[in-house]
C-alpha cells in the first residue's frame, strides 16, 4: 500500500509542476484520487503525516520569537478575527446547515482558523518567515492555534493530565541540556536525528502523553532551541525528511472522503468568503499601524482554511455532534484554499506592485515603529541581505576601509550583527517603496547577496526606476537566473557555487606564496 501511495503522490505533483501549480496542489488530489479508489489512509500514512506536521512545526519554532507573539498586532488581530468569523460562520451554519447551536459554533470555529502549514510551506522558500510581514502572520497563526488545542480539549471532552501542569517548566528547566546535546551532535546524521527526537518523540507523543497538543508541543520543543548558534544548521538538515512527510499529510486530507456534489457546493461557497477573511485579516492589520504592503503580504499568507479546522470537525463527528459529510465538506474546503492560496501566495509581490496605490491610501498616518525603514547614513556600499555572503563580503569592505552598511529583514539577524559591531539595518528589500524611501546620495554600490531570485529582480528594477546610477551587483545559483538579473539592471552577476572553487585556489595561491617568500627568507 505505501508503494501506491508514494506513486500517486510522485505522478500527481509532477503533473501538477507542469501545470505551474505547487507539487502539494498534486498530493491533495492525489488523496481524492485514492479516495475515490477505496484506498483507506491507515494508520501509517496518518503517523507519518503527524510526523511531517511535528518537524514542520519544529522548524518553524526554531525560528521563532516568543516577543513577537505578545504585541497586540498579533494577539489582538487574532483573537478579533476569529471572533468576528466564528461568529459569522456559526451563524451561517445554524441558519443554512441547520445545526444546533453547540454544532455549529463547533463548526464556525474550525472555518475561523487559518493554516500554519500552508503559510508555512508560501513563505519559508521565499525566506519571509522572519520578515516583519510574515512574523506577524506566524504570529497570529501560533495564537490561533493555541485557542485551537484548547478547542480540541474540549471537543474530545478530555483535559491535561495534572503531569502536564509540571511539564513545561520541565522543559525549560532542560533547557541547558538541549543546548549541549545539540552542540555535542555534530554536523551529520546525528543532527538530524536529534532533531526527529525532539519534534516527533518529546514534542509530538510526548506532549500528547500529558494531553496536550502534539503540534504545540513540536513547536515549543523548536523554539527552546531558537537562540542556538546552529538552530538554523538542524532546520536546514530536517529540510528534506520534512517535505517527504509532509506529503503523508496532504495524501491524509484527499483520503479522508469522496466528495460529493452537496460537498463540492459547500465548499464552493465556503470558497467564495476567503476573500472576505483576507479583507478583514488586512482591515485589522492596516488599524494596527501596519504598512499596506506588509497587511497585504500577511493577510494573503492566512486567507485559507486549516488544517486544524479539520481535526475539530473529526471529533465532532466523533462525538456524534456532526454528520460525516460536513469533514468531507471541511476537507474539500481545505483543499481547495490551499490550491488556490499557493499560486496567490507566489505572485503576492506582483500583486500588490499593482494594487498599491489603491492600497496605500487606506494606510494610517501612524505606523508601526518596526515598519518603517531606516536610513543608511553616510554608507558607500549597501549590502543587502546579511547572511553568509552579505557577512563575508561586509567584512571585505570594511577591512578595505570602504564605509560600508548592511540591510536584512530579518530582525533577529540584524540585532546579532549590531552586537557584533557591524552597521546594519533592519528593511525589507522586497518592499518596493524601500528603494524610494532610502537616502542613497553617498552610496556607490549596492551588493544583492538574497537568496530569493524574486527579491534582486524587485530590488534592481526599483533602484534604476528611482535613477540609482551606481553599481548593482547580485549573487545566482542557477545559470538560467543571470539573464533575468542583468536584464532588471544589475551590472555584475556572481555565482558563489561555481567561483567558489576560484576564491579557494585564490587563497591558497597567496599562501603558496607567502610561503615561499619566507623561505627565501630564510635562506638568505
Amino acid at each position: 500500500m505505501l508503494a501506491w501511495w508514494i506513486l500517486a503522490a510522485f505522478v500527481a505533483g509532477l503533473l501538477a509542476r507542469q501545470l505551474s501549480l505547487p507539487p502539494m496542489v498534486g498530493f491533495l488530489a492525489a488523496g481524492f484520487a485514492l479516495g475515490a479508489a477505496g484506498v483507506e489512509a491507515g494508520t501509517a500514512l496518518h503517523e507519518l503525516g503527524d510526523a511531517g506536521i511535528w518537524l514542520l512545526l519544529f522548524t518553524v519554532g526554531l525560528k521563532l520569537r516568543f516577543k513577537s507573539i505578545v504585541r497586540p498586532e498579533v494577539w489582538a488581530t487574532a483573537l478579533i478575527h476569529l471572533a468576528i468569523t466564528g461568529a459569522a460562520a456559526t451563524w451561517l451554519a445554524t441558519g443554512a446547515g441547520g445545526l444546533g447551536w453547540q454544532a455549529a459554533i463547533l463548526l464556525g470555529a474550525s472555518f475561523a482558523f487559518s493554516s500554519t502549514v500552508l503559510a508555512v510551506i508560501v513563505l519559508e522558500p521565499k525566506r519571509e518567515l522572519r520578515a516583519f510581514h510574515g512574523r506577524v502572520a506566524i504570529g497570529i497563526l501560533i495564537v490561533q492555534d493555541i485557542v485551537a488545542v484548547v478547542l480540541i480539549a474540549l471537543s474530545a471532552g478530555t483535559s491535561p493530565s495534572p503531569g502536564s501542569l509540571l511539564f513545561v517548566p520541565a522543559v525549560l528547566v532542560v533547557k541547558p541540556l538541549l543546548d549541549r546535546l545539540l552542540t555535542l551532535t555534530g554536523h551529520g546524521e546525528l543532527l538530524v536525528l536529534l532533531g526527529v527526537v525532539l519534534a516527533v518523540g518529546a514534542g509530538g507523543y510526548g506532549f500528547e502523553a500529558i494531553g496536550l497538543s502534539g503540534t504545540l508541543g513540536a513547536l515549543i520543543m523548536g523554539a527552546l532551541l531558537a537562540g542556538h548558534p546552529r538552530a538554523v544548521e538542524l532546520g536546514d538538515a530536517l529540510w528534506g525528511m520534512k517535505e517527504l512527510f509532509l506529503v503523508c499529510f496532504f495524501l491524509s486530507i484527499g483520503i479522508t472522503g469522496v466528495p460529493t456534489l452537496a460537498a463540492l457546493g459547500g465548499a464552493a461557497a465556503m470558497v467564495l468568503a476567503l476573500p472576505l477573511k483576507a479583507v478583514l485579516f488586512f482591515a485589522l492589520l492596516l488599524a494596527a499601524g501596519l504598512r499596506a504592503r506588509s497587511g497585504f503580504l500577511a493577510a494573503l499568507s492566512l486567507a485559507t482554511y486549516s488544517e486544524f479546522g479539520l481535526i475539530v470537525v473529526q471529533l465532532g463527528v466523533r462525538e456524534g455532534l456532526l454528520g460525516p459529510e460536513w469533514l468531507v465538506l471541511a476537507a474539500v474546503s481545505v483543499a481547495i484554499s490551499f490550491v488556490l492560496a499557493s499560486p496567490l501566495n507566489q505572485a503576492a509581490h506582483g500583486l500588490h506592485a499593482r494594487l498599491a496605490p489603491l492600497l496605500q491610501r487606506l494606510e494610517r498616518r501612524k505606523r508601526h515603529p518596526d515598519d518603517e525603514p531606516v536610513s543608511v547614513g553616510s554608507a558607500e556600499v549597501l549590502v543587502v541581505g546579511m547572511g553568509r555572503v552579505g557577512s563575508g563580503a561586509y567584512r571585505y569592505l570594511r577591512e578595505q576601509g570602504l564605509q560600508a552598511v548592511g540591510l536584512d529583514s530579518d530582525l533577529g539577524k540584524v540585532e546579532r550583527h549590531l552586537q557584533a559591531g557591524r552597521r546594519v539595518v533592519y528593511a525589507d528589500a522586497e518592499d518596493p517603496d524601500l528603494w524610494h524611501r532610502l537616502k542613497l546620495d553617498r552610496v556607490r554600490a549596492v551588493m544583492l547577496a538574497l537568496p530569493d531570485i524574486e527579491a534582486k529582480l524587485i530590488a534592481s528594477r526599483q533602484l534604476r526606476q528611482r535613477g540609482f546610477r551606481g553599481l548593482i551587483a547580485a549573487t545566482y545559483v542557477y545559470d538560467e537566473e543571470r539573464g533575468p538579473i542583468l536584464a532588471a539592471g544589475c551590472d555584475v552577476t556572481f555565482n558563489y557555487f561555481a567561483e567558489a572553487g576560484t576564491g579557494f585556489a585564490a587563497h591558497m595561491a597567496d599562501a603558496l606564496a607567502a610561503a615561499v617568500s619566507a623561505r627565501c627568507d630564510d635562506a638568505s
